[in-house]
């Protein structure tokens, strides 16, 4: 089995996934209610922001995990550069 950043939070990481999940079948019923238009991009803005704060924490477990055990294999250079080109494609919003 391969270990990743993220396999010791794997379950919180679900539960969070989950959570997203249940926020946007929430839009997607405020918009069948036909809600205020400045409600709906409210709970837009706060699924956004939960999805930040799941990528962060990938990120985080990655350069913990993944880019230190390549810098051990002598990797580091390689890895470093997925890493930013990952980082760059999450800025790159809207």
């Amino acid at each position: 089995m391969t270990t990743r950043g993220y396999t010791a939070t794997k379950e919180q990481l679900q539960t969070r996934l989950r959570r997203i999940e249940g926020q946007v079948r929430g839009i997607e019923r405020m918009v069948e209610d036909d809600r205020y238009c400045i409600d709906v991009l409210t709970q837009i803005s706060a699924i956004q922001a939960a999805l930040d704060k799941v990528a962060l924490g990938l990120l985080d477990g990655h350069v913990r995990h993944c880019v230190a055990l390549s810098a051990q294999e002598g990797k580091s250079e390689e890895m470093s550069e997925e890493l930013m080109a990952a980082v760059g494609r999450l800025m790159r919003r809207g």
